[in-house]
């Protein structure tokens, strides 16, 4: 008797689908429902030919969705019915290239808990391997070098596969069968220790060298995924002190890895979904609630109350902490402003003058790859640098834009954006363009990215604003430029990333932009869509002495808020304590000249002056520290609201006037009130007024959405605050969740506005 007839469907499937452990699981899945055929990458995604019964090939069919590796992210399916071949068997075919094709690109993730078992298991032939890997975990965008995803296309095309491992790569049921990064200690990457002479230590075991040189005070490079971090044990203050020293970064604070959120919880307070975010396979820094008394030196995180922490993510991390028995500064392998470095002799170079030794492998980084920094504002996480784990995964636009795109992005926490279609592919986190080698950086990752994802832009969308390197390096390109203003972008973004089409009010909130009038922006509301932002409301404007300049000595920004009310001076006495009286004087010269003093309106400077009335903070060392330190003291005290009316400016729009604030703090600071107590208040006081605002706006123009966007949207408390108010007066509230609220996001938006503006001409330019 006949069985059933057999048929035969070609199947495409699109996503993150490569370098994932997909084309293992097509095959163990194709065995278990007894199908047969054939699975290959191809440039745009997975194409799978089956041949079986209607009843297996539907089994199949719903199987690869429900049961896909935990990497994978399955965007379509496009099923096909074809004529069988009369295969016997299902087998994995070589790659096809198609170079009109373009696919996402999985990041890297953390060693997953059965290479972790295998690390340290003694039996096990990868045993305190610092390089175990599997289809289901370990490095991926920091080693591709172009699609479709093949160990030839990757940096560990150099490491042939022992006999060992090449069994495993070609056997159906093993966790790495097709893993393109396997290797072990007979075939695979290797690990070495090098002093500060250049020699490379006689120790067989660099790891607890390296871990013995960490317990007597030495700072160590340590080559990573995406560049070198330099470490040093966080308990140690000595040590760390010479970190900050060799860094030139005096204050601002570092991040501190441990091995366990156990070990986390010794550190800080970790909320349910703080552990969540913390042991994630991307495994961000996660920025925590200090605990009061912890083992950790006072100069890891200075006048703060929460720390960086984030968990090992790569097998050497676990061997290097399991040795050194205490938490451990990671930061970054470079000094301030300049990009992370990469290159074992670029990192000799680059931190002669940071590191005591360096611990090196020659398993060659493609792509530079800084820790990603998440922190929780409410339950939910909030992005303050988006990079490993996360980049390069597109975030999709909601209009598919015409044209292949390139956005820029703004001069500061610069990230780029690349546009095909919906497809929008932020770039991983490149930091401030203020020197040659974060330029060289932006052009490498760039170049990359084109390379990745098969796009040759024909337009570029800049900043507004003519001075920024990032617009000299949109001219550059010889594309047709479409111009976009800051805050508009950052409402944009929000929007864009939430489907959002329609008109929304928008509140940005941050340091500085450009504005459209020629004054420093950074609290304005707008009535915006994709192609369009009104301006109704902003902050009242007051001169910055000095500019740029007054963002690192709030004593500045204060005395520009008082040139408004001369008359508070003794409220704002504190502001000034210390100031040499020469400096002073310049500084007010300038204001009432006009002279290097440009108005602005920004919500990030008048955080700087109330923290200086309030003698938190009057020099800052690092942006955004008096806002921090300001958030810190404020931490969840309760406070009744200050004065902050919203008047009329004369234009036609609403301002909200800071001046009766920042006079009622300094008064109240004056009559003894807890400054703790006046930070809490400042908070409610800023987040109900830009409610009210924003509540207005959004009655007279008829609309129930409200979108966050900007970097003070980065204070916890704020977001929290005003996000309740907004609520409480039953508005719909976006908030930044797969990119951050702060300039990270910028070229995003910028993306989502060009984009809108080239479908509305209706053309293709």
């Amino acid at each position: 008797m006949l069985g059933p007839p057999r048929e035969a469907v070609l199947l495409s499937v699109t996503g993150v689908v490569q370098g994932v452990g997909f084309r293992p699981f097509v095959h163990r899945l194709a065995a278990r429902h007894g199908l047969s055929g054939w699975v290959r990458n191809g440039a745009d995604g997975v194409r799978i030919n089956v041949e079986g019964t209607a009843e297996d090939l539907a089994a199949f069919a719903r199987a690869l969705r429900t049961e896909s590796p935990p990497l994978a992210r399955i965007e379509a399916i496009e099923r096909r019915a074809c004529a069988p071949e009369g295969l016997t068997e299902f087998v994995i075919r070589e790659s096809e290239d198609d170079s009109d094709q373009r696919q996402p690109v999985s990041p890297d993730v953390a060693v997953c808990p059965a290479c972790l078992n295998e690390l340290f298991h003694p039996a096990n032939r990868r045993y305190l391997y610092p390089f175990i890997t599997c289809t289901d975990c370990g490095p991926r965008y920091t080693v591709i070098e172009a699609m479709p995803y093949d160990r030839e296309r990757t940096s560990m095309r150099a490491f042939a596969q022992c006999a060992a491992c090449q069994g495993e790569y070609d056997t159906v049921g093993d966790r790495r069968y097709h893993s393109e990064t396997n290797s072990c200690p007979d075939c695979g990457p290797r690990v070495w220790l090098e002093k500060g002479d250049g020699t490379v230590d006689a120790d067989p075991d660099p790891i607890a060298a390296t871990a013995r040189l960490l317990m007597s005070g030495a700072v160590v490079a340590v080559r990573g995924l995406g560049g070198f971090h330099c470490v040093a044990d966080a308990t140690n203050g000595a040590a760390v002190e010479r970190l900050r020293a060799g860094k030139h970064r005096d204050a601002k604070p570092f991040a501190v890895m441990v091995r366990t959120t156990t070990e986390a919880r010794a550190l800080a307070h970790v909320s349910e979904a703080e552990e969540q975010a913390l042991e994630s396979r991307e495994r961000p820094i996660v920025l925590l609630r200090r605990l009061d008394q912890t083992t950790l030196a006072a100069a890891v995180a200075p006048g703060l109350n929460t720390v960086g922490v984030m968990l090992a993510y790569t097998p050497l991390h676990h061997l290097l902490i399991e040795q050194v028995g205490q938490p451990l500064v990671m930061t970054s392998g470079n000094a301030s402003e300049e990009p992370i470095a990469t290159g074992n002799a670029e990192a000799r170079r680059r931190l002669a003058r940071i590191a005591d030794a360096w611990l090196l492998h020659d398993r060659e980084i493609v792509a530079r790859y800084d820790d990603s920094v998440v922190r929780m504002a409410g339950s939910a996480p909030v992005f303050v640098r988006r990079a490993r784990g996360y980049a390069p995964l597109p975030v999709d636009l909601p209009l598919a834009c015409p044209v292949p795109l390139v956005a820029v992005g703004p001069h500061l926490k610069n990230t780029f954006t690349l546009v095909h279609g919906r497809r929008a592919f932020v770039s991983q986190h490149i930091g401030d363009l203020e020197t040659l080698e974060t330029l060289e950086h932006f052009r490498a990752t760039l170049d990359a990215y084109k390379r990745l994802f098969r796009i040759e832009p024909e337009v570029v969308a800049r900043d507004l604003h003519p001075g920024y390197l990032s617009s000299r390096l949109a001219e550059e390109l010889g594309l047709r430029v479409i111009a976009v203003q800051h805050h508009h972008a950052h409402i944009a973004a929000v929007l864009a990333e939430h489907g959002v089409t329609g008109r929304a009010v928008g509140v940005a909130c941050d340091g500085t932009g450009y504005g459209d009038d020629g004054h420093v922006w950074g609290a304005e509301v707008f009535i915006a869509d994709l192609t369009t932002a009104r301006r109704v409301a902003h902050l009242r404007y007051a001169p910055l002495p000095g500019g740029d300049l007054a963002a690192r000595l709030p004593w500045r920004v204060a005395l520009g808020y008082l040139s408004l009310e001369p008359g508070a001076a003794d409220a704002f006495a504190a502001a000034f304590e210390g100031v040499a009286d020469r400096e002073r004087t310049l500084a007010a010269q300038q204001v009432a000249r006009s002279f290097n003093a440009p108005l602005a309106s920004s919500l990030g400077r008048l955080f700087d002056a109330a923290a200086a009335i309030l003698g938190v903070r009057r020099v800052a060392q690092y942006e955004g520290q008096a806002a921090m330190e300001l958030e810190a003291l404020a931490a969840d005290c309760e406070a009744e609201p200050l004065p902050f009316p919203l008047t009329d400016d004369g234009d036609g729009q609403w301002q909200l006037d800071p001046v009766p604030l920042l006079v009622a703090l300094g008064e109240r600071r004056r009559a003894g009130a807890p400054v703790a107590v006046l930070a809490a208040a400042f908070h409610d006081s800023v987040a109900r007024g830009l409610a009210e605002v924003a509540w207005r706006a959004a009655q007279l123009f008829e609309t129930g959405r409200v979108a966050l966007g900007g970097g003070c949207f980065l204070n916890a408390r704020l977001l929290t605050s005003l996000r309740a108010e907004l609520e409480r007066r039953h508005l719909e509230v976006l908030v930044p969740r797969q990119l951050g609220p702060n300039d990270g996001a910028i070229s995003y938006g910028q993306a989502a506005v060009a984009a809108a503006i080239l479908r509305s001409e209706g053309c293709i330019p």
